[in-house]
């Protein structure tokens, strides 16, 4: 396979066959090959153009045979939230495809093996995805880290009970684009209160605003509201209507795509809004926080239709940094023998002391607490799944008696992890 260094002394000749980074004027080739992965289905032009000046060329891999490319992968240059409030680099894995023709090659596995060990070059403690195939990620070490919160909402029958103070909240529709920056405003403020939440990188706020006619299916254009308290907007929420009618009258639906509030009465106007758009029966909730306030304000929880799907995976790529970068809730003095096959120097016996001011984690010599292997660490790593749970399911095997309950308290976090867009 060519390596980055042989491609660069090519001297402008065609770069040889096999696995090797992204070149700028291969990015067509590229994206079709993934899109063709996926089914072939055309996306919109403005989605395609954006993705292309999001693609981080240097951090993108592809394998091409007699000059085709046949397989695709991306890493994305991300900060994500931990418990504690930091900001850590991750690499935001994407765009992986394998095309059709190309399958049982064992192509992926070295596109994986390739970026896990570009990763840990970059410095970058985590890695982190959305799964179209779950089953596939677990052998790389990637685990469910983080759940979304789906929702069919009968708001002609669901009622709305509101804290003091939300009738102060000023709402007003605004141009989506025009008001860009006062919505980023409110959501760069959002990122260090919840883990899983991404720092936008410029370029990703657009992702927000993509609006194409062929993906409304009915739907109106993309909608915008903003909250307003003391004259400084406080939230915002981004939707669709679709209208329905029926012989006994309306049943329109109102398609939640974005809302973010500093304070819970700004939180609880919006909702409150969205419940009662005239002409509108439903409204649609996908991927919000699991744990989000407006659960414990409606009047019959039962018809909201509630579903928990999966989110954020994500794997540990150097356990040590990633474990000293994230608090505790609880003090922890733990020692955990890890398993990692994929990536050998995550494997044996780490000390992990930590509260809430900060934790330090090391190699160790002593005799380990608990036994896992680094996918458990990475789906107990935001805080979203216990390692009680995990334990529970014999994935986690406590060694030491005690040491179980003490460390699944520590890792737990005061918020639902959450990803707030895909990638």
């Amino acid at each position: 396979m060519t390596s980055a260094a042989s491609e660069a002394s090519s001297g402008g000749s065609r770069p040889a066959d096999g696995l090797r980074t992204l070149r700028r004027d291969e990015w067509d080739e590229w994206y079709d090959t993934l899109i063709r992965a996926f089914g072939g289905v055309e996306e919109p032009a403005e989605e395609r153009e954006l993705f292309r000046a999001l693609t981080p060329y240097e951090r993108s891999l592809g394998v091409w045979d007699a000059g085709a490319c046949v397989a695709t992968a991306g890493a994305y240059d991300f900060r994500l939230t931990v418990p504690g409030g930091a900001s850590v680099p991750a690499a935001g894995v994407t765009m992986v495809g394998v095309s059709p023709t190309h399958r049982r090659r064992g192509l992926l596995t070295s596109m994986m093996r390739r970026q896990l060990d570009d990763v840990r070059a970059w410095g970058e403690p985590l890695a982190v995805l959305t799964a179209s195939e779950p089953v596939i990620y677990g052998r790389f070490g990637y685990a469910a880290a983080s759940f979304g919160l789906h929702a069919e909402i009968d708001t002609s029958r669901v009622r709305l009970s509101v804290p003091a103070g939300t009738d102060g909240v000023r709402l007003r529709y605004v141009d989506p684009g025009a008001e860009l920056d006062a919505c980023e405003a409110v959501y760069a403020r959002t990122v260090p209160g919840r883990p899983g939440m991404l720092a936008r990188r410029p370029g990703w706020e657009r992702l927000g605003l993509l609006d194409p006619e062929s993906g409304r299916g009915g739907a109106s254009p993309l909608q915008c509201v903003l909250a307003e308290r003391g004259g400084e907007v406080t939230g915002y929420v981004r939707f669709r209507v679709r209208p329905e009618w029926t012989d006994s009258g309306h049943n329109g639906q109102v398609l939640l795509q974005d809302l973010a509030g500093l304070d819970p009465v700004s939180e609880a106007a919006l909702w409150r809004f969205l419940f009662g758009i005239d002409l509108t029966s439903t409204l649609k909730v996908r991927g919000r926080p699991v744990d989000e306030g407006w659960q414990h304000l409606v009047s019959d929880i039962r018809r909201c239709e509630l579903r928990v799907r999966d989110s954020l995976y994500l794997r540990l790529v150097d356990v040590g940094a990633a474990l000293e970068a994230r608090t505790y809730q609880a003090p922890v003095d733990v020692v955990l023998a890890v398993e990692d096959d994929f990536c050998p120097w995550n494997s044996g016996r780490w000390r992990l002391s930590g509260d809430a001011k900060g934790a330090v984690c090391g190699r160790t010599s002593d005799a380990a607490d608990l036994s896992l292997s680094v996918r458990e660490l990475g789906a107990a790593y935001l805080g979203g799944v216990s390692l009680g749970a995990l334990g529970a399911a014999g994935r986690v095997r406590e060694v030491r008696r005690g040491a179980l309950a003490g460390a699944a308290v520590g890792f737990g976090a005061g918020a639902a992890p959450w990803l707030p867009h895909g990638f």
